[in-house]
């Protein structure tokens, strides 16, 4: 490897808008980060995530290739 080319990499400590705080190792240069959404509060992870059909979509791609029979 090539020398002083890498990154310098700190110990960052990440606060999540939940409450949630961990540290990790980041590029940022910032001792501290604030984020919106980490894996304790994101409903994915969670398993509270709901698929919002709007104005029927999935039903009509259903509809129309959902009987389709692959050979």
């Amino acid at each position: 490897m090539k020398a002083d080319i890498h990154p310098n990499y700190q110990e960052v400590s990440i606060t999540c808008s939940c409450g949630n705080s961990f540290k990790t190792r980041s590029a940022a240069g910032k001792p501290e980060m604030h984020i919106e959404v980490c894996s304790e509060c994101h409903p994915f992870y969670t398993g509270k995530q709901k698929i919002v059909d709007t104005a029927g979509r999935v039903e009509r791609f259903r509809q129309k290739y959902g009987n389709v029979q692959r050979g």
